[in-house]
């Protein structure tokens, strides 16, 4: 779809710098756009690829400083962004449509109106699916199972029995929502078998990537909070309770019965061990290991997880180990030498 600069200034409520009548072509990165496309850019530390991409025009966040490309100046580049390429490259996608002939549904499973299930799917008795919810192939739903509606299930994921998972949410491939919590009691050597009796409930407008693993609670729910988003190869124990808007990006793990607060940040690998709560707002960067409980508002790193700043400062003096060292070895010889002189006088 072809639309000119200020056409999509107006469906995106920004304003035209430059040349408003270019016309638009196609949308991608700005390292990777060509002549006729349109890329964004919302981080000011890239700002010297403004003028180097070969796109024709780019979506910058307003107060942006003048260009020789033509820009589209608005508050948030990249939600523009996202509405633009809706608009030019619309979504390819083409999901199952109906029931396939080999899908195997159970007894007394009720379907909404358009719900789309592919083929070798397996749908368990006294499951519930809401309207335009879309199942590809080979996934399993366990009995008792529910799911509301304009959710998109893609193939090969398995959610276990007795499962409540809300509207509008994404599910990849691989994932599995309802494993048994890895609970076990050791007796003599030998570890045996704790009961996982409870559930995982999903509220609305939750992503869930890739090969991610929900356990079910021991007892209770495990519980993952409307618009949370989770990357994928990402493990969530047993009793883990997750606020709404999180974001858990991938290979990070999070131990039993630990209590995430409303828009928490989980960077990529990191780790938390069991019942301890991360407060509202809280950030855990990149490959920390948090052993206690995290303040509202707070961004802690490291291993074990501290204040960011505090962590700062200690990997700064590691770095200036090897030069405190020579310092040291340096006064040790005068001081060597001193004591010697001393002992002469």
């Amino acid at each position: 779809m072809q639309k000119t600069l200020n056409e999509l200034a107006q469906i995106v409520g920004g304003r035209v710098a430059g040349d408003g009548n270019i016309v638009i072509t196609g949308a991608s990165g700005i390292k990777e756009a060509v002549a006729g496309d349109i890329t964004f850019l919302a981080n000011p530390k890239y700002g010297s690829l403004l003028d180097k991409t070969s796109a024709s025009a780019v979506v910058v966040s307003d107060g942006t400083q003048s260009s020789a490309k033509p820009l589209i100046l608005v508050d948030n580049p990249s939600l523009a962004f996202v509405k633009i390429i809706s608009l030019i490259i619309p979504d390819q996608s083409s999901h199952p449509q109906g029931i396939a002939p080999t899908a195997l549904i159970g007894k007394n499973v009720s379907l909404g109106k358009g719900v789309s299930i592919g083929p070798y799917a397996v749908i368990g008795d006294n499951v519930e699916i809401g309207d335009k919810t879309i199942i590809y192939a080979g996934c399993f739903i366990g009995h008792g199972t529910k799911i509301g509606g304009h959710t998109l299930i893609y193939a090969n994921v398995s959610i276990r029995e007795r499962i409540t998972i809300g509207s509008q949410v994404i599910i990849h491939s691989g994932a599995v929502i309802g494993s048994d919590g890895f609970g076990f009691v050791t007796v003599k050597g030998a570890h045996h078998k704790i009961p996982q009796v409870g559930t995982v409930e999903i509220g609305d407008n939750v992503e869930i990537g890739a090969n991610t693993a929900i356990d079910r609670a021991r007892f209770g729910k495990t519980i993952i909070g409307a618009g949370t988003k989770i990357d994928n190869l990402v493990q969530i124990a047993h009793n883990v309770v997750i606020g709404e808007n999180a974001l858990i990006v991938a290979q990070a793990g999070v131990s039993g019965s630990a209590t995430l607060g409303n828009n928490v940040i989980l960077g990529g690998q990191a780790g938390l061990v069991g019942h301890i709560n991360i407060g509202d707002n809280a950030i855990v960067t990149a490959q920390s290991g948090v052993a206690k409980s995290v303040p509202a508002d707070t961004m802690v790193s490291g291993y074990p997880a501290r204040p960011f700043m505090t962590t700062q400062r200690v990997n700064a003096s590691m770095q200036n180990l090897p030069k405190l060292f020579e310092s040291v070895k340096a006064l040790k010889i005068k001081v060597q030498e001193l004591e010697a002189r001393l002992e002469k006088e």
